[in-house]
């Protein structure tokens, strides 16, 4: 079992930047792969960023390509995601979860992280 705890989530500024952590516990050996979701106020939980873990690739939703970054630390069980330029629609709870296969579904939800951009 993997256990997740994001933070770094805040208030800013459309386009100020933020970088969320969401650490690892557990059975962290099993991870194949780690994603970012995000839910909005009224909205259905979506896929933000992804990353492969020993092979480090990465995949990003369309509306955060070029803005957003997601690495992983594997040493410290800790994936990041790094936002930059965000605007208002980047508003939502953040999630973290993991996979354990390619082909599984994503589980072991975090509790998130609340972004709140607005001027």
């Amino acid at each position: 079992q993997v256990h997740l705890v994001e933070s770094g989530g805040g208030s800013v500024q459309p386009g100020e930047s933020l970088r969320l952590s969401c650490a690892a516990s557990g059975s962290t050996f099993s991870i194949y792969a780690m994603a970012w979701f995000r839910q909005a106020p009224g909205k259905e939980r979506e896929f933000v960023a992804g990353i492969v873990s020993h092979a480090s690739s990465t995949a990003y939703a369309d509306s955060v390509e070029g803005r957003f970054t997601m690495s992983r630390d594997i040493r410290r069980n800790t994936a990041y995601l790094q936002m930059n330029s965000l605007k208002p629609e980047d508003t939502a709870v953040y999630y973290c979860a993991i996979k354990s296969t390619k082909m599984g579904s994503w589980g072991s939800w975090g509790q998130g992280t609340q972004v709140t951009v607005s001027s």
